[in-house]
């Protein structure tokens, strides 16, 4: 698809990113001549589109709408200040409905035959809310402080036949509801379905009256609870006559005072509708830390011993060859030294590798350490979506960077397109997974299509931050970047590699490199896969960062012994190998995740089905990405300090 690109727009844009770098670059001295001497490289390809920019109005436009975006997603709805007066109407809104185990399967909560107003007024969302499925409106409720109500009467429905069946298939479907009360969601299911075996009956029940608990301290809300199975209406299951089924909504409010739960507190105690947080998982982390422990330990001694051997071997040979005065062939790792930093194919593809998977260790890091500082709570909602896509646009630059700097140090020329390459490793696959996921919420009416003010809003965010912080770090990149250091010169002629048994083939390279990093995490796998696709709320944070560390810490040991292997049998394609290897870690990643939905999981349905398989292959390639760079740089540095410390001809 990028090669289909006119040659000639490609070689423009490589000479206006030249002049760009210019400007940038630490050696360049900027003057009025070589400032104006800069053309618009693109007139042959779009002729109206006036190209004459410098990298600080670049700049600057980026954080200017950065700015713009961080005020639109960090809105906090700073015009409702919690405090109420006696009689004050306390805001209510609906948002939505969804079966309870496909946790990303919603709808909107007036798509159900249920009180609804003339004319449906939505809540302005945050970005994070909008990615998260949520679509307020206001609701019919009127809740006024501290003002208790009975059994009032909310509306009257009359439902046809389509309708009764469409509620009885959300019934059948355990679906819930969830409302926002001052800023809390308060939870809880549209009906039960009553069904036995001897003597076959089945009975679907709605429950058409709530039953509001609200505790308050002084003039502030600290809790809301609900109770929805006090009346139950059994839906028929005949309605050949047409006559509609009316059904008459009903809500009572009971005001509490509660002096034992602050305001900075409120929802982080009392019962939750959703399973309770995770407890501290000690017997997981103890097993994990020790197998990094003994691993480290192990890989480490039997280096180290191998190394030292094989230097003093290699010493030896050289004194018996110069006293001889014969030169015998050298064996091993040694015996390479000529080909072991001669460049890899595909250097385009495998720096943007490495500049991705640089830049997503930046982001679970900043995330991580963002939630250990207790910025996502209850209160935010959608606060971590929108994060993620602000951090990633962020740490765009970082991409960019070690993407070029690599590419120039390999000798690479076409520094132009492999900015383009490296925006377009995770870009482009993400954009064709999330096209699957939001055409098919769309065909299904589901809340987790992105209306298109949201799309516009992300394309904006990567078009005006994330690709041109890409662009500006590719050019620093290019200009920090000094020669490759290579302990070893390279001869022209590739030496011929020798067959290598099974055992050391890349099938077998792959399984361990992949499945002993998976070993180490597989049972932080199943909270974090509960947290995302379930209903577990995930507080472990710390616990995370550690888990972070190990599974870095295996994969780095993994890849320098399987490295070692390789060079051993004189196989000197260690480049592209070291990605593979401990990137392969993402397949094992894929197939719990099938394991997890056919064994683990309740989920089921299209839309569910689709997101699921979509955004955890998605998940898979970043661990591919991240654990592929991590690899690889550990293997290059571990290859430069054996050839380093190895004494040649």
């Amino acid at each position: 698809m990028l090669d289909d690109i006119d040659p000639l727009c490609t070689a423009h844009l490589s000479k206006y990113l030249d002049s760009l770098s210019s400007l940038s670059s630490p050696n360049s001295h900027s003057s009025s001549s070589s400032s104006s001497s800069i053309s618009t490289p693109f007139s042959s390809c779009i002729p109206p589109l006036r190209c004459r920019m410098a990298a600080q109005p670049l700049l600057a436009a980026a954080a200017a709408v950065l700015l713009l975006v961080l005020a639109a997603a960090s809105v906090t709805h700073a015009s409702e200040s919690h405090k109420f007066n006696d009689g004050e109407q306390v805001p209510m809104y609906v948002n939505k409905i969804g079966p309870y185990f496909n946790l990303h399967e919603t709808y909107h909560y007036y798509s159900l035959p249920v009180c609804r107003p003339e004319k449906i007024k939505h809540r302005v969302l945050t970005l994070g809310e909008v990615l998260d499925g949520d679509r307020m409106a206001e609701a019919l409720y009127m809740i006024k402080f501290k003002q208790n109500l009975v059994n009032e009467q909310l509306c009257t429905v009359k439902m046809n036949a389509e309708e009764v069946e469409k509620m009885a298939s959300a019934i059948e479907d355990l679906y819930y509801f969830e409302f926002i009360i001052d800023d809390m969601p308060v939870r809880g299911f549209v009906g039960q379905l009553d069904e036995q075996v001897l003597p076959h009956t089945h009975r679907v029940l709605l429950w058409p009256h709530l039953d509001f608990v609200i505790e308050y301290n002084g003039n502030q809300i600290v809790a809301v609870a609900v109770d929805e199975k006090t009346v139950e209406v059994e839906l028929p299951g005949d309605m050949s006559d047409g006559k509609p089924f009316e059904v008459t909504f009903t809500y009572s409010v009971v005001w509490k005072e509660n002096t034992g739960i602050q305001f900075s507190k409120r929802g982080l105690s009392g019962k939750s509708f959703f399973p309770g947080t995770f407890e501290i998982h000690w017997l997981s982390i103890i097993n994990s830390a020790v197998l990094v422990l003994l691993l480290t330990g192990f890989v480490t001694t039997i280096l180290a011993r191998t190394l030292r051997k094989d230097f003093a071997r290699y010493a030896r040979d050289d004194e018996i060859d110069v006293d001889e005065g014969d030169v015998t062939e050298d064996q091993g790792w040694k015996i390479i030294h000529s080909d072991v930093f001669r460049f890899p194919p595909y250097r385009s593809l495998l720096c943007a590798i490495l500049g991705n998977g640089v830049q997503f260790l930046t982001l679970c890091f900043s995330l991580v350490a963002l939630a250990m500082m207790g910025v996502f709570n209850v209160h935010r909602h959608g606060s971590m979506n929108a994060a993620l896509v602000l951090v990633y646009a962020l740490t765009c630059g970082v991409n960019g960077y070690v993407s070029n700097l690599f590419y120039k140090q390999l000798e690479g020329q076409k520094w132009a397109w492999n900015i383009v390459v490296t925006s377009c490793v995770f870009s482009v696959p993400f954009f064709i997974m999330w096209s699957i996921v939001n055409s098919t919420a769309w065909y299904m009416g589901s809340t987790q299509a992105l209306p298109a003010t949201t799309i516009i809003i992300i394309m904006l965010i990567w078009l005006c931050v994330g690709f041109p912080l890409t662009v500006m770090g590719g050019i620093m990149g290019k200009n920090h970047a000094g020669a490759f250091e290579a302990p070893c010169r390279t001869k022209n002629i590739p030496r011929e590699i020798p067959s290598a048994p099974l055992y050391r083939s890349l099938p077998i390279h792959l399984v361990v490199g992949g499945f002993l990093p998976f070993s180490a995490i597989s049972v932080e796998l199943y909270y974090i896969f509960a947290t995302l696709w379930g209903r577990e709320h995930y507080t472990l944070w710390g616990v995370l960062m550690l888990v972070l560390f190990i599974l870095l810490a295996v994969t780095v040991c993994i890849s320098v012994t399987l490295t070692y292997f390789l060079l051993n049998a004189e196989d000197y394609r260690w480049w592209w190998r070291s990605i593979f290897s401990s990137g392969f870690t993402g397949v094992f990643v894929f197939a719990y995740a099938v394991f997890y939905y056919r064994v683990r999981s309740n989920m089921s349905g299209t839309l569910q089905t689709v997101q699921y398989f979509c955004y955890t292959s998605l998940v898979c390639y970043i661990f591919f990405l991240t654990l592929g760079t991590v690899g690889f740089l550990s293997s290059l540095s571990f290859t430069r300090y054996i050839y380093k410390n190895l004494k040649l001809d």
